[in-house]
């Protein structure tokens, strides 16, 4: 019988590669819409992970049960029915745009609120997606009778790594996220013509005498995978998956909850497999020994000393290649120990298995069972001992083999004990410890001896703000808030006119509100509840303030309650939502602008915080301004000793208040973009022509 491989090899590899590439072009295209609705929070991409992992191992699943031998009373014909008819309702639930009927109303759980806005939205479409590589693999064995088709994984890794560097490179500046939604949409029924069409072949042509040849010689001569084995397989993958998840959140965190953060990490991750599989000696086990130590040394390092706050373009490096390198041996040591192709599928589905677990322990149960970061310094230490286990049994005499393994219990204890040294001080360091959705707060204290002596609460490696704790200094307003700051300024102006009606987007430590007097009227939006618990028990600004004047504080995220409150007539609305240099692009956006002065008076005022490292924010409120017709003036302020450095743009139509003295001084200046700079909308949104890996020039002024 003639060899049909040549004649089906490039119609499997261009479905299996358009599968992959719409299946890792929609997460950071679905993650990136559902943003503002979870407070451009960047656990929204954790949670997302989770979620595709999750479908992956969901679309293997269905492959192995699809095709395993034990269906094969079905025949092709039944398989390629089942399969037909699944892709032809994923296409019914075209166009993947989330409903608004699913937006969350800012009560429960916002991590399985985006799980189960992800599966009403695009569930089946992924499922689908995720089953097409290991299903073509095993149509395209049994029909041409050849060795279990790898290169078709490698390929179909491929394919994903394309997709997720053209999204943020290509697409996301070129296109607006409907636009990208549409055109997905419609490649995806492109997609399912193309797998309907395989599927049909499938179910007119038997198996090939070679297939069946070849399927009874794997099981004659293969025996089944051990317990041990299989276990390996879901280790190896957990590892390299939950390194992945904790990287991508910690880089998001602390830069941006952007596509260009999200994707480069996982384009690694996929990079890893594609080279781990596309041919078994790319990974050497003796090469990489002492590349993985000095991975989880260096890993180990910036974990122990996260609030240095260190310039990215040194630490994002080292991140990406401390996880490139272990994913590598992870990844490398799973095809070192892959079965034959009578067990492809089953291989497939516990490598996605240990994907889900992985990934799922750090991206939700993480967050819900530990205070701290802890995840990252435990799963470091599990790396390192399954490592030291694959590598005990090496080549070399008995006194070097001797030597190795005590460096490896060595290496291993020293990891052990650095890492629990390090939680141990940053726990005696804190007054409290708390942790959620939105990730750790803790709660520090300066020695009381300091002549300023601070009590500082800790959001990922920034300080939200802080009090001083001698009692004649307690309401001072402090950090980027003082009364030399831009929204200090403005305050302070209004206010010498009579009672202020004032709105705070973010409310950190309550510093804004030590702003309140008798007669004020303020409302203070915060979306996360362990803040509010924190200001109220910890601090006193807040309390105080509620005596002084009528203050409240509405818990959810800040443009879905503006949303649905009735016109405030704010005279001052105050944005200071960010953690750490990471940014709430959905509340820079014009729409959002837009928003702002409906809830402002006429003449009032809109102090906009954006005191930033890498990202010049800039262009992007000057941008918005234009879009509601009003002027825009940068305000910064100089670290004295007494407060901090900050850098606010303040917007209003108010001219008699830009008149003031104030704000003609020689740290303010209009807030201008470049011509080419379109500004942002809900729609469209790209930081990457703002970033400055150096220092953005305000950033750097303001040292």
């Amino acid at each position: 019988m003639p060899d049909t491989r040549a004649r089906w090899t490039p119609l499997y590899a261009v479905t299996v590669i358009v599968g992959a590439c719409l299946l890792f072009l929609v997460q950071p295209l679905i993650a990136k819409i559902i943003l503002p609705w979870f407070g451009g929070s960047s656990a929204v991409w954790s949670a997302a992970l989770v979620f595709f992992q999750a479908c992956v191992l969901g679309g293997y699943s269905y492959a192995h049960w699809l095709s395993s031998p034990a269906s094969n009373n079905r025949g092709p014909r039944r398989q390629s029915l089942i399969h037909a008819a699944l892709l032809i309702v994923s296409c019914l639930m075209m166009p993947i745009l989330p409903s608004e009927a699913l937006r969350p109303d800012g009560t429960g759980d916002p991590a399985l609120q985006i799980l189960l806005l992800l599966t009403v939205t695009v569930g089946l479409p992924s499922l689908m997606l995720s089953a097409t590589s290991p299903l073509l693999q095993v149509w395209y064995m049994r029909r041409t009778g050849s060795e279990p088709p790898y290169w078709l994984f490698a390929w179909s890794n491929a394919g994903s790594l394309l997709a997720l560097l053209s999204f943020p490179l290509v697409l996301e500046p070129a296109f607006t996220s409907r636009t990208l939604a549409l055109g997905w949409s419609a490649l995806f029924v492109v997609f399912c013509v193309l797998c309907t069409g395989i599927a049909f072949l499938n179910s007119k042509q038997p198996l090939s005498e070679a297939a069946v040849a070849s399927d009874a010689v794997d099981k004659a001569r293969a025996p089944a995978p051990t317990m041990g084995r299989m276990v390996l397989w879901v280790l190896l993958s957990a590892c390299a998956s939950g390194l992945l998840v904790t990287v991508s959140a910690n880089l998001s965190a602390n830069v941006a909850p952007i596509p260009l953060l999200w994707v480069v990490p996982l384009a690694l991750y996929l990079l890893t497999f594609i080279l781990a599989f596309s041919h078994h000696r790319i990974y050497h086990p003796t090469w990489y020994f002492p590349l993985v130590a000095l991975s989880l040394g260096g890993l180990a390092y910036l974990y122990t000393q996260r609030l240095e706050n260190w310039p990215i373009q040194y630490v994002v490096p080292a991140y990406l290649a401390s996880l490139f390198v272990i994913c590598m041996a992870c990844h490398g040591e799973l095809v070192m120990r892959r079965p034959a192709g009578a067990y492809l599928t089953r291989f497939y589905l516990l490598v996605s298995l240990g994907g889900v677990l992985g990934g799922g322990f750090v991206g939700l149960i993480a967050p819900n069972i530990f205070d701290t970061y802890i995840e990252f310094p435990l799963l470091l230490v599990l790396i390192a001992e399954l490592y030291v286990m694959l590598q005990w049994y090496r080549r070399g005499s008995r006194r070097t083999l001797l030597l190795i393994r005590v460096a490896m219990v060595l290496g291993v204890l020293t990891l052990m004990g650095e890492l629990l040294r390090s939680e141990l001080q940053d726990r005696r360091l804190s007054v409290l410890v708390q942790r959620n959705f939105y990730g750790v707060l803790s709660v520090q204290d300066d020695p009381i001896s300091y002549e300023l002596a601070r009590r500082y609460l800790i959001h990922g490696t920034i300080s939200h703000g802080y009090q001083y704790l001698h009692e004649e200094l307690h309401r001072v307003p402090s950090s980027y808030f003082s009364k030399h700051s831009g929204v200090g300024l403005a305050l302070t102006a209004l206010q010498s006119e009579g009672p202020v009606r004032m709105g705070v987007v973010g409310l950190g430590v309550g510093v804004l509100s030590g702003y309140v007097r008798k007669g004020d009227y303020a409302r203070l939006y915060e979306i996360n509840p362990q803040v509010l618990e924190i200001a109220d028990s910890h601090f006193t600004f807040l309390p105080a303030a509620k005596k002084a004047g009528d203050v409240e504080v509405l818990l959810g995220d800040a443009r879905l309650t503006l949303e649905r409150q009735a016109p405030q007539a704010f005279d001052l609305l105050a944005i200071d939502a960010f953690s750490s240099d990471a940014i709430p692009t959905h509340l820079l956006t014009r729409e959002a602008f837009e928003l702002y002065f409906k809830h402002l008076k006429p003449e009032g005022v809109l102090a906009v915080h954006i005191s930033n490292r890498y990202i010049d924010l800039v262009p992007v409120c000057a941008r918005s301004a234009q879009y509601v017709n009003r002027t825009a003036r940068v305000v910064r302020s100089i670290n004295d000793g007494t407060y901090d450095t900050s850098i606010w743009v303040i917007v209003t139509s108010n001219q008699e208040l830009l008149a003031r003295p104030e704000f003609q001084s020689s740290d303010t200046y209009e807030a201008t973009a470049p011509e080419s700079f379109a500004g942002w909308s809900d729609q469209y949104s790209s930081v990457w022509p703002l970033m400055h890996l150096r220092g953005t020039a305000h950033a750097t002024a303001a040292k």
